[in-house]
């Protein structure tokens, strides 16, 4: 396959910036968009040289996939005339409103032997990328993601909005035999919740505790893993990671433990950090293009996102319960 023709049907704030990078991707032939409002799309349209199509139907005869960034509402409908009409997918976080629909778009693109990706865009944040040459068995993960309030997003709570992020993150490194959850959660400014937190038990005695909010005064993104070896440190919003690792004694470079015994171990720290240039939705759109182009699963599928989803919902169903 030559260049992907690729489209984007939604152009608000995150469906612009997927034009934008496809626009300037030259693995891509950009055909055009498509969006309700037409004065939001002649702006884009405008900004790339992208064709505005007057339907999602007209869209979709064009292209060979397209980056869906509607309203979560509208996912499952739209995803499922995109899956339907034969092309690619990529769609925005959370891949559906609900599991049901999510299933319903994974048996789509199965049925037809399409890529379903979704825009979980911490999977492709330097910090993460970072462990794929580290051996990662981790014991506990500890999670904190908040941010200061913002209407955008304010109409789900924030296990939807924001902790979803640190679930797929969690789900990527610790498999998906969970076996309980226990979460609370409170609302403060809206009629869901504005701060939750949730414990996750895996088996093999393996546990996570994640506290999301979207009412604090300053932001963090911070993702701490401990395992037998070693604890990493990830800082999404500083694109970092820190890694600290047990080796043996005499390793060269190695740093002594204060107060440790040195016969006993030393510990090596590696620092990674983020390039300037590091565009973590460039690398989620390339991805896209290289799954369509080579036919290989993307990094971030539908089942992955299914039950990412479903960790969603039981633990907004235990904090709705203390409404």
């Amino acid at each position: 396959m030559d260049k992907v023709r690729i489209g984007v049907i939604g152009v608000g704030r995150l469906g612009r910036f997927h034009a934008q990078k496809y626009a300037s991707n030259p693995e891509a032939d950009f055909a055009g968009i498509f969006d309700p409002d037409p004065a939001r799309a002649e702006t884009v349209s405008k900004e790339t040289g992208a064709k505005v199509y007057p339907t999602i139907a007209s869209l979709l005869q064009d292209v060979d996939g397209v980056s869906v960034a509607a309203p979560t509402t509208r996912h499952h409908a739209v995803g499922m005339e995109v899956l339907e009409s034969g092309t690619h997918l990529l769609v925005e976080k959370p891949i559906a409103a609900n599991s049901s629909e999510a299933r319903d778009m994974v048996e789509a693109a199965k049925k037809r032997n399409l890529i379903l990706q979704v825009g979980h865009i911490e999977r492709f944040n330097p910090a993460v990328s970072a462990l794929r040459d580290i051996g990662i068995d981790a014991k506990f993960v500890e999670a904190h993601r908040l941010a200061p309030y913002s209407p955008r997003g304010a109409d789900v709570s924030v296990v939807h909005d924001l902790m979803i992020h640190d679930i797929d993150v969690l789900l990527h490194l610790m498999g998906n035999e969970v076996e309980r959850v226990d979460a609370s959660g409170i609302p403060v400014l809206t009629n869901s919740a504005d701060i939750a937190n949730a414990r996750i038990n895996f088996s093999g005695r393996r546990a996570a505790n994640l506290t999301a909010s979207r009412i604090s005064l300053k932001r963090m993104r911070k993702f701490r893993i401990f395992q037998q070896d070693a604890y990493i440190a990830l800082d999404f919003e500083k694109k970092r990671a820190e890694i600290v690792r047990r080796v043996e004694p005499g390793t060269p470079k190695s740093l002594p433990i204060p107060g440790a015994d040195d016969k006993d171990f030393r510990i090596l720290v590696k620092r990674t950090r983020a390039k300037r240039n590091e565009d973590a939705l460039a690398r989620e759109t390339s991805a896209f293009i290289e799954s369509i182009r080579k036919g290989i699963p993307p990094e971030v599928g539908g089942e992955e996102a299914m039950v990412a989803l479903q960790v969603v919902e039981e633990i907004s169903r235990q904090c709705a319960v203390e409404l």
